[in-house]
């Protein structure tokens, strides 16, 4: 199945700089995406036909050394195999193909930042793009509350996340309680697996089994929120159905059986991957699950757009429009464009309700702020003190009421970097530092130090009060 998905997308893959509305393709093994010719060849370097063809052989090594490296012990090992793998190889298609599988692994170990610059999707001006807001009657207003106003009367909001970017993420995790409050009742994500589910929900919280991308700390945290607020957690993506339109019909039938067939009554929101929620035109040569949702059940779902008016690691990369806000006077938090009548602006005016515009944001230890989730996870500081030593370390806190086979609630590598140590303890890139800091939810959790072969070298509970952080 994974080699159909692969020449799909690169059947759908032009020799030049260039993204397609903000989702490149389709998934490509474990939910992966090929970069819809992102700085490929030029036509006289080589034929189209090629560079597939190069791209078609990296992913197949990816997938190779993905799996070698889950078999090591401990994430941490298993990021410096992938991060050791990408060092090594300086093959244009490869590094494109396996920077996105390196990404992942860094979101999940924290290194927000690493990923970005592994695997970053150019957004360029495209003919279907609104004009921009700076040239309109619009003004600006807090991303949450416009987004709260429109679902109010909705049966269902779907939110899309960039996989490697979980900044995409965040504004999702702080909405869930409001929307709760507003009568939500179900809460799917994409990334979820179906034989998981069940099991997700006497447990209460996610492990490293139930998905794929909760692997990360903060939709661990989203899939976690929604789980203690009450909502019924369900699974929808059909791993098994093929792809383009036989994935995109099943999900959305899934969706519809499992929550409205059931409860007509019912509210649902969903978080999903790109184009996945555009609820109109041609997707990946075929139609959307949110376009074939409001076909099987007559509901129109609000689309919330959230991956392509991001920071990009290099600014050249970000939208023509973005780049122009970020230099007009705008929100320090998520926020969106209004009319006069409240009526929001959205890039894609066929394709999705609106629009969310994400600012850049501070760094702190090499950790950017909007981790804190709106200010609602406080910065807990840790050092090199905890490691005993063994570097490279990583740091994770897991809340104390749940088992080890958790997901954390969030992470931190630290490497004291020796300048003579051999290149297996300097792989780290910009983890040079000996201390870092995790953020956390006013709680009780359990705060381990790993060394590189997934050994807890040193352990201590830890309780964030509200308002407060470690001396």
């Amino acid at each position: 199945m994974r080699l159909q998905i692969l020449l799909l997308c690169l059947s759908l893959a032009a020799p030049v700089i260039a993204s397609a509305q903000g989702d490149p393709v389709t998934e490509a093994g474990r939910r992966g995406l090929l970069r819809r010719g992102q700085e490929s060849p030029t036509e006289h370097e080589m034929t189209p036909a090629e560079w597939r063809r190069l791209q078609l052989a990296a992913a197949d090594k990816s997938e190779e050394i993905m799996r070698r490296a889950q078999k090591q012990p401990g994430l941490l090992a298993q990021y410096v195999t992938m991060q050791l793998a990408y060092d090594e190889n300086n093959e244009r298609a490869f590094r494109l193909i396996f920077g996105q599988y390196l990404s992942w692994f860094q979101t999940w170990i924290g290194d927000y930042d690493g990923a970005a610059r592994s695997f970053s999707i150019a957004q360029p001006a495209q003919a279907n793009d609104a004009p921009s807001p700076l040239t309109g009657p619009w003004h600006t207003r807090p991303a949450d509350e416009v987004i709260l106003e429109l679902a109010k009367d909705r049966k269902a909001v779907f939110f899309n996340e960039a996989h490697s970017a979980p900044l995409t993420r965040t504004l999702t995790v702080q909405l869930l309680a409001r929307l709760r409050a507003q009568g939500y009742t179900h809460f799917a994500a994409e990334t979820l697996y179906l034989k998981e589910a069940e099991g997700l929900r006497k447990r209460g919280y996610p492990t490293s089994k139930v998905g794929f991308y909760t692997e990360e700390p903060i939709y661990g945290e989203m899939v976690r929120t929604a789980l203690r607020l009450g909502f019924t957690v369900i699974a929808y993506d059909a791993e098994d159905a093929g792809t383009g339109d036989a994935r995109e019909r099943a999900g959305a039938q899934s969706l519809y059986d499992q929550v409205f067939k059931r409860d007509p009554n019912a509210r649902l929101v969903v978080n999903a991957g790109f184009g996945h929620i555009q609820k109109s035109g041609d997707y990946l040569r075929g139609s959307s699950m949110a376009k074939f949702f409001k076909k099987i059940s007559n509901i129109d779902p609000l689309c919330v757009e959230q991956t392509m008016m991001i920071p990009h690691a290099r600014t050249d990369q970000d939208h023509p429009w973005y780049a122009a806000v970020m230099q007009a006077a705008h929100p320090a938090q998520p926020f969106v464009y209004v009319d006069a009548g409240n009526k929001p602006w959205t890039l894609k005016p066929e394709l999705y309700d609106v629009s969310v515009f994400f600012p850049h944001t501070a760094q702190n230890e090499n950790r950017p702020s909007w981790v804190s989730l709106g200010g609602t996870r406080l910065p807990y500081p840790v050092g090199s003190d905890l490691c005993r030593d063994q570097f490279p370390c990583m740091l994770e806190a897991r809340y104390t009421n749940e088992g080890d086979d958790a997901v954390a609630a969030d992470r931190a590598v630290l490497n004291v970097i020796d300048p003579n140590a051999p290149m297996s303890q300097r792989v780290l890139s910009n983890h040079g530092s000996a201390q870092s800091r995790l953020y956390l939810y006013p709680g009780n959790y359990r705060v381990n130090a790993l060394d590189g072969r997934g050994r807890i070298v040193s352990s201590q509970p830890v309780t964030i009060a509200p308002g407060t952080t470690k001396p």
